[in-house]
């Protein structure tokens, strides 16, 4: 792509998730090896999911056919969500995870306003065959709502990557600079990378991940912006708890960051819940995977005694959207939450 015809250089951002939504995307679920043993249990979160964010935008919903699109319709109406707030797209998926596969939509002040991002997509660094149908789901999306679509040339899922709208972007070691994805390119070069498609300005990095994220350490249950200039990231308490010195590190390098406008982070902690295990398995339970609607935030809950001390936590730093803690502790068992499931596509 030649330079003047990036999105930066066309006059492209990235907005912030809190900015106006036109939609919610979501895949709806269907895999039995993301849920072994629990994927009857899914469908429910997702219809409560759609249920909290149709009073304030459109969801649009991917099906694999007609036969899931009358079953899921069903699911949706039986739960008295008004057939007005959501539809339902026949393309293929191998999984659920939007924020990852799916489009990024970036948006500018004049026509065209809106336009999709197709970030390159191997199933985190090769992990999960197939993919085929995954890494199609981008162009499918931008054909489908009728814009231009880029793509700049490498692999990249969205979960590691949060902007604030304002030029600032936060990202992972662990995972973008991770040879599974982009062998042979360098930090600077994946920065550049970034700069022009989303007209980012400065660049924060993090080190690793939690414990139990098969990402190899996306940044969505780690660290959010929750206003420009304000992030809220996860904390543990405990030193002998395995997340314990990751955490501590990002919390000293977020306390040293600037953002684009050269102002100082403020950090707000957010907890971590207690380890949460199946099996011997530890799953990446974190409320930093919440999701912000137009009129509501998605929060992870896991029963868990610092759920009502999170929940509360990102009251403070959403006063006009209503906080709805939603059961994942099935859910997270896929090794993602709400933030994975969903991508917005910015009011224009």
């Amino acid at each position: 792509m030649a330079a003047a015809e990036t999105p930066r250089a066309l006059g492209y951002r990235w907005p912030a998730e809190w900015e106006p939504h036109a939609a919610t995307w979501l895949a709806w679920p269907h895999k039995e090896s993301s849920w072994p043993g629990k994927l009857e249990r899914i469908p429910p979160v997702f219809v409560e999911m759609v249920r909290a964010l149709v009073p304030g935008e459109r969801v649009e919903v991917l099906v694999r056919s007609a036969d899931e699109a009358r079953e899921v319709g069903g699911l949706l109406a039986a739960a008295g969500i008004d057939r007005a707030g959501f539809g339902l797209h026949e393309i293929a998926t191998d999984d659920a995870w939007i924020r990852d596969h799916g489009p990024v939509f970036v948006t500018r002040g004049e026509a065209p306003r809106l336009a999709a991002i197709d970030w390159g997509y191997n199933a985190w660094g090769g992990k999960y065959a197939p993919w085929d149908q995954d890494a199609a789901v981008a162009r499918r999306v931008a054909d489908l709502v009728g814009v231009r679509r880029f793509e700049p040339g490498i692999v990249l899922e969205a979960g590691s990557i949060e902007g604030d709208g304002r030029g600032t972007l936060l990202t992972t070691e662990s995972c973008l600079l991770n040879p599974n994805r982009n062998a042979g390119l360098s930090r600077q070069e994946i920065e550049a990378k970034l700069r022009e498609n989303l007209a980012v300005d400065t660049i924060l990095w993090l080190g690793d991940g939690i414990a139990g994220d098969d990402t190899d350490g996306h940044v969505d249950d780690l660290t959010r912006f929750v206003a420009p200039g304000v992030v809220v990231t996860v904390v543990e308490d405990d030193p002998s708890d395995e997340n314990f010195a990751a955490l501590r590190d990002n919390l000293v390098r977020l306390e040293k960051m600037r953002d684009a406008r050269g102002k100082t982070l403020e950090v707000i902690p957010l907890p971590m819940p207690r380890p949460l295990l199946e099996g011997d398995q530890r799953l990446p339970a974190s409320y930093a995977n919440f999701y912000v609607g137009n009129e509501v935030v998605l929060v992870p809950t896991f029963a868990d005694p610092a759920d009502e001390k999170a929940l509360a936590v990102l009251a403070r730093c959403f006063p006009g959207r209503r906080i709805a803690g939603i059961e994942a502790r099935d859910l997270v068992w896929g090794l993602g939450a709400f933030h994975c499931l969903t991508q917005q596509q910015p009011k224009t």
